[in-house]
């Protein structure tokens, strides 16, 4: 048993990579997707399943490795001509979408005999979708430097801010709640002028002083010529500008990490830095879909059929609908609003975070977070399918034409 205890992340990477090879192989054998695999993975070596029990905690920070080097090499086909051109759409596109889902998430809740909070948190939880999710799916159809692909990205990197804020407001609103604060509307609103401060700090901070330095630093590496430091120095560019955003300026690992690709895409040693974190990127993003299998527990589907399908509509219909209806009143084009649509059509990591925080601070009941993990899992699983409706719509217009 101790010997056992003292090899948890051991074990908990080679059953994940190995469960997720055999289904992950099986799914493709089958004609279905691979992430279909990597689920049932996490199904398979999860608390809620007999047999082996892989750790949670830890494949949850294992998968958040896979999420900043997502990021970052996201962010290294990115420019910031390309983030302002594309926020006159993603930021009132973001924060209709977000709220009109938050809306529909929140009277489902309502209906369930939630309360108010539990049901506003229930609401937002479904409102952002997966980052590993949406990338993977525009990557895989060469989506990523579209029209499309650019607004989807900087739409996620609107929503990604607005996590922040919940997250920092959640614990705020519990003590609220318990009577330990009282509730002082100056007091709320200084904790979100903070918050933006920070955020826009962060950016000037990336903007003037970053941008500079690492393609300095990476053009001093190269001069070495050693191909293990040039590979080390990009993991260590993209994993301290996410620690610096997270500690520093309390903005997301995530946000921190898209940033030093964008301004590491000004340069052209630092696009060359790409190909650096390819393989480990796909490798612990595989990760984020078995810790996402693992927390899901197959039996909410059995004992709360109809409303896990309630919300799945909730993420998968109204916030595709949304998006679509939003992207068409800007006058994209048909494959833009689609792809916009489809790939936020899902939710996944920031959804987990939002909804444990407040499970902990209780404020959102268990009930609320099986269904907010159910309807992850269904959307994560039925995404690829929808992106193959958007092949087939793409391929029959380009007939007609």
């Amino acid at each position: 048993m101790l010997a056992c205890m003292e090899h948890t992340l051991i074990n908990t990477i080679i059953s994940s990579i190995i469960a997720a090879f055999i289904l992950g192989l099986l799914a493709k054998k089958l004609k279905m997707p691979a992430i279909l695999g990597y689920l049932l993975a996490g199904i398979a070596i999860g608390p809620h399943t007999p047999g082996f029990i892989g750790d949670v905690g830890l494949a949850k920070q294992l998968a958040e490795i896979g999420i900043i080097l997502l990021m970052f090499g996201v962010g290294l086909h990115f420019s910031f001509r390309d983030l302002l051109e594309s926020r006159k759409i993603a930021l009132p596109g973001a924060l209709v979408q977000m709220a009109s889902a938050t809306i529909i998430g929140a009277s489902l809740a309502f209906m369930l005999g939630h309360g108010v909070v539990s049901a506003i948190i229930f609401g937002f939880s479904l409102s952002v979708a997966s980052t590993i999710v949406l990338i993977r799916s525009l990557e895989q159809r060469s989506l990523l430097t579209s029209s499309g692909g650019k607004i989807a990205i900087s739409w996620l990197i609107i929503e990604d801010i607005a996590m922040v804020f919940a997250l920092v407001m959640i614990p705020v609103v519990a003590e609220i709640m318990n009577g330990t604060q009282d509730a002082d509307s100056l007091q709320i609103i200084g904790i979100f002028c903070r918050i933006f401060f920070k955020i826009a700090l962060f950016f000037a901070f990336m903007f003037y002083v970053a941008r500079r330095f690492l393609p300095w630093l990476l053009a001093h590496t190269v001069k070495i010529r050693s191909e293990e430091l040039n590979t080390i120095g990009t993991l260590a560019i993209a994993f301290g500008c996410a620690s610096l955003s997270y500690i520093i300026f309390d903005a997301s690992l995530a946000l921190g990490a898209f940033l030093a690709g964008v301004m590491l895409n000004e340069s052209e040693i630092g696009r060359k830095s790409a190909k650096n974190s390819v393989q480990l990127r796909d490798a612990f993003s595989v990760l984020f879909f078995v810790s996402v299998g693992m927390l899901f527990d197959p039996y909410t589907l059995v004992t709360q059929p109809i409303p896990v399908f309630l919300t799945f509509l909730t993420i998968v219909l109204a916030k595709s609908v949304a998006a679509l209806i939003i992207t068409r009143l800007f006058k994209q084009t048909l494959e833009v609003s689609y792809a916009v649509a489809l790939g936020l059509a899902q939710i996944g990591e920031f959804s987990f975070i939002l909804g444990g925080v407040g499970l902990a601070k209780g404020l959102l009941t268990q009930e609320l977070y099986n269904l907010i993990l159910a309807g992850a899992m269904l959307s994560i699983v039925v995404n690829p399918f929808l992106f193959r409706i958007y092949d087939l719509l793409v391929v029959k217009r380009e007939v007609e034409a």
